[in-house]
This record gives structure tokens, C-alpha cells and sequence, in this order.
């Protein structure tokens, strides 16, 4: 069973490989040392580890409300780490290494109101992604009321909003990269737990977990990598929804576990894509990777939702 978890996985390893070597080759520029190593590198690093960041952060959403249109766009944690990264510019201007621990802070709060509103609705999976929706539109006004009072406090606002890489460096990227790869690796290590606690809570609890522990180290995983993700490519949609269910998809029936290390590298091939084509379809000129993905995860979300609602029927 390993070794065939092994060879399925291996293809993805060596596409996230190609997609990194593609993103460093192309580009409307002729390649130069200086352009490989400071435009481009930082760009496709960034591309990769907030693509693994917000696939896994989906996952964790997921499997902390055991609900499957769970993901830090729907459910507001990317705007509220992107109204603490604006509060951020405002008090810390120059505090380019504070962004994450702010975008944190603020994924955590958003996090955390939407599980205390799915304890109070038991769930239930249409209250719960309005509920979201309605967060994180709160959450958006937020940045859009700061960026009009204090305009200097986003640089690139409109990339912000979108999600992108066209800033990317790595003096961005360094504070962020650390708490990302430290999440994923304490998010392989919470695999086996996370697979006792979809049981449900009696079930987990009578085989000795400790849930609330569980729970809150779920929470805390996922907020950290939706928060420090946010911090490097802004508000990108859609990445932490379309991951989790392909991941599914491919590999039916893997533990939680498999599933997180699945995610990212799908997380990371993807947003890694996105951005590879945002830059080379119409160079000279360049799209957002955002735009890309929400053309990808808008239709996959109605789709899922009809989808559900059918079977529902």
C-alpha cells in the first residue's frame, strides 16, 4: 500500500519540479543571472509555498468543521489576516517581517468566529459558507476603509486584493517561508489525530484523544498557514477549496496524513501554474494569479454546490 501511495505521488513531486524549473526559464525577459536569482527565484518560491500553504490550510478548515466547502477564502481567514496585514502598515510602515505575525493574529480571530458560529449552528454546511461569506465581507470593507484613509499602507492594493506575485522578494518571503514550512511539517506529524477526530467527538474521546487539543492545534496550523500565505501573494482565492477535493479525487481513501502531503504539492503545482501563465500568456503584459484561479474555482464551487444540492435532493 506505501509503495503504491509512492509511485502515484511521485508524477506530482516531478510536476511541482518541472513547474519550479519552467518559472525560473520563461519569462518576457531574455534570463540573466540577476534576473533568475532576484525576480524570478523569490517569484516561483513564493508561487510554491503559499500554494502549499492554503491547500493544507483548506484541508485543515475541512477536517476542523467536517465540512468539505470549507476553505480560507469562503470562510473570511484570508481577510481578516489581510485587514491585520493593512493595520500593520499603518502602525508599522517599515515592519516588512511583523506582516505575518499580524496576518496570523487576524486569521486566527476570523477562525475562530467562524467555529464558534459553526458550534452554535451545529455545522450546518449552507449557514456555515454564509456565514463566511458574510465575514469575510465584513473583513474586505475593513481593508477597503484603511486603504482609503491610509493609502500607503498597502502598496499595490489592487494586487493585494487579487493575489499575485508581481512583488515578490525575499525580503518578503523570508519571514513567512519559516512559520509555513514549520505548519506543514507540525500538520504531517497531526495526521494520525486528525484521522481519530473525524470519527466525531464521543468516538475520538473514548480511544483517548484529547479533542479540544486536537481542535485547537488544527485551528492554530491552519490559521498560521492562511496568514502567513496571505502576508506574501495577498488575498488569492480558491486554492485551499480546489486542493483538498482533487486531493481526494486522486487518492480515495488516504489517511490524513497522505492527504496533507498530497495537498501541497498539489497546492503548490497549481498556484505555481497560475502564475506561470498569468505571465507568459500575454507578456509583455501580466495577469494576476488570482484572476486565473477564480476563473478555475468559481465554476468548481457552483459546480460542488449543485452538485451536493442534487445529491441532497
Amino acid at each position: 500500500m506505501r509503495t503504491s501511495f509512492t509511485l502515484k505521488i511521485l508524477p506530482l513531486g516531478l510536476l511541482v519540479v518541472l513547474l519550479a524549473a519552467a518559472a525560473l526559464a520563461l519569462g518576457p525577459a531574455r534570463a540573466s543571472r540577476l534576473i533568475v536569482t532576484q525576480i524570478r527565484a523569490p517569484r516561483a518560491a513564493s508561487a510554491l509555498l503559499c500554494g502549499a500553504a492554503l491547500a493544507v490550510s483548506g484541508l485543515l478548515a475541512q477536517c476542523l468543521l467536517s465540512n468539505p466547502l470549507a476553505s480560507p477564502t469562503l470562510l473570511g481567514v484570508n481577510s481578516g489576516a489581510g485587514l491585520l496585514i493593512a493595520l500593520c502598515g499603518v502602525w508599522f510602515p517599515a515592519g516588512v517581517a511583523l506582516r505575518p505575525v499580524f496576518a496570523f493574529g487576524g486569521a486566527l480571530l476570523a477562525s475562530l468566529l467562524i467555529y464558534a458560529l459553526s458550534a452554535r449552528v451545529g455545522s450546518r454546511r449552507g449557514t456555515i459558507l454564509l456565514a463566511g461569506v458574510a465575514v469575510s465581507s465584513l473583513l474586505s470593507a475593513g481593508i477597503d476603509a484603511l486603504h482609503h484613509v491610509f493609502p500607503q499602507a498597502l502598496p499595490g492594493y489592487q494586487s493585494f486584493l487579487l493575489g499575485g506575485f508581481a512583488q515578490a522578494a525575499w525580503q518578503t518571503l523570508s519571514p513567512a517561508a519559516w512559520l509555513i514550512l514549520a505548519a506543514l511539517a507540525c500538520a504531517l506529524l497531526l495526521g494520525g489525530e486528525l484521522d481519530v477526530f473525524a470519527l466525531g467527538d464521543e468516538t475520538a474521546q473514548s480511544l483517548g484523544q484529547n479533542v479540544p487539543r486536537v481542535r485547537i492545534a488544527a485551528l492554530l496550523l491552519s490559521s498560521i498557514l492562511a496568514g502567513a500565505a496571505v502576508s506574501v501573494c495577498g488575498l488569492l482565492s480558491f486554492v485551499g477549496l480546489l486542493a483538498p477535493h482533487i486531493a481526494r479525487k486522486l487518492f480515495p481513501g488516504s489517511n490524513a496524513r497522505r492527504l496533507v502531503l498530497v495537498c501541497a504539492l498539489l497546492g503548490a503545482a497549481l498556484v505555481a501554474l497560475c502564475d506561470l501563465l498569468a505571465r507568459t500568456l500575454f507578456a509583455p503584459y501580466e495577469l494576476p494569479a488570482g484572476i486565473l484561479l477564480s476563473f478555475l474555482g468559481s465554476p468548481f464551487l457552483l459546480w460542488l454546490l449543485l452538485k451536493r444540492r442534487a445529491g441532497h435532493a
